[in-house]
């Protein structure tokens, strides 16, 4: 039976933030508000570089790159929703003037480091030619390698590529449960070995990937997400793991739904006034783990008609706490149909560029 209202990402997120406070509360099972160790015993003193899989000197590198460039660009794009059914017709995916490099030129100009594209996302409509699917570009009216052009556009560039993944795919369930359907989603071991397979070919055909960013990491449960993290990190070892623990500040971290992961997600909030608390202890041990807000530059993720940047003000009061706050910027700021950053957003990025003396 469907529940009597509609789940979005959002909804969805949320509800998975509120349920963190009572898995974190549990002794040994979240994690916990902590200063840095290493002040006081012999054993905090061999502990103060963190368990974390990457030392502190990657993480701290990944973080002086302060800001970076989202990119919702996918089937949604053009079937105007953000959580598409998954039976659109390839044909609706049809940029008629795409243009990668200008994306990738527009990031680097706006003084942004880094990039993260939406290789996969709910609508399950590939921007890479996957061999496990034929919901891909390859089968659409614009057979470009989306991916393929956006590693090579900032390799020219110099800004550093990422890849996000969705686990909530409508499209390719193999028996699933998604948040689409109702009720208590989940993925079987079929769709857990295709994604495997997925990230695989995303993690193998490309080159170095500086963040994988996997969404809705919860409908994998822990085992599968344990041996996907594992996984990532041994096809990518120098990789920044994301995966996203949703719309909340973060003072605590919902351990059974995200964890492991290198960094924290702060979607569509920012972490407190006092700085965001980068040492977790989880399970009894402690870990360093940075915090990237990821926000649209307009309100919504894909682009939609209409929906203009935030007032200028706004962006560059948020670019500025996350820096004093001590966390990465990931802006989302979605190409248009014709498969370009639209005008108004180049403008936006440029005047925020100079408001933040980039």
């Amino acid at each position: 039976m469907k529940p009597n209202f509609t789940w979005t990402r959002r909804r969805f997120l949320g509800a998975s933030a509120i349920a963190a406070a009572g898995i974190t509360a549990q002794p040994l099972t979240g994690a916990q508000s902590d200063t840095a160790p290493g002040a006081g015993s012999a054993a905090d003193d061999a502990d103060s570089r963190g368990h974390q899989r990457l030392p502190l000197e990657k993480l701290q590198a990944w973080e002086s790159l302060q800001y970076g460039m989202f990119i919702h660009f996918g089937m949604s794009t053009f079937v105007g929703q953000e959580l598409p059914s998954g039976n659109d017709p390839l044909s609706a995916y049809a940029p008629e003037s795409l243009d990668v490099d200008q994306w990738v030129s527009v990031a680097r100009d706006a003084g942004m480091r880094y990039a993260v594209l939406t290789a996969k996302h709910v609508a399950g409509h590939c921007l890479w030619p996957s061999r496990f699917t034929d919901y891909t570009v390859a089968n659409s009216p614009v057979t470009t390698d989306v991916v393929e052009a956006f590693v090579r556009a900032c390799e020219k560039r110099g800004v550093l590529p990422g890849l996000y993944y969705c686990s909530w795919d409508n499209h390719n369930r193999f028996g699933s449960r998604t948040p689409s359907d109702g009720g208590q989603p989940y993925t079987t071991s079929l769709y857990q070995t295709f994604q495997t397979n997925q990230i695989t070919e995303l993690l193998t055909q490309y080159g170095p990937i500086a963040e994988v960013w996997i969404d809705i990491p919860s409908v994998l449960g822990r085992g599968y997400r344990t041996y996907l993290y594992q996984h990532i990190a041994a096809l990518q070892p120098d990789t920044i793991i994301m995966m996203n623990s949703g719309i909340s500040e973060q003072r605590e971290y919902n351990v059974e739904a995200n964890w492991p992961a290198d960094i924290i997600a702060i979607e569509r909030r920012l972490p407190d006034p006092g700085g965001f608390n980068k040492w977790r202890t989880i399970e009894g041990k402690r870990y360093y783990m940075p915090g990237e807000v990821c926000d649209p530059i307009g309100r919504e993720w894909f682009w939609v008609e209409g929906d203009l940047p935030r007032p200028d003000e706004d962006l560059a009061a948020q670019f500025n706490a996350c820096r004093q706050r001590g966390v990465n910027l990931l802006l989302d700021v979605p190409p248009d149909r014709s498969g370009r950053i639209p005008d108004y957003s180049v403008a936006a990025l440029e005047r925020l560029r100079r408001a933040a003396g980039l």
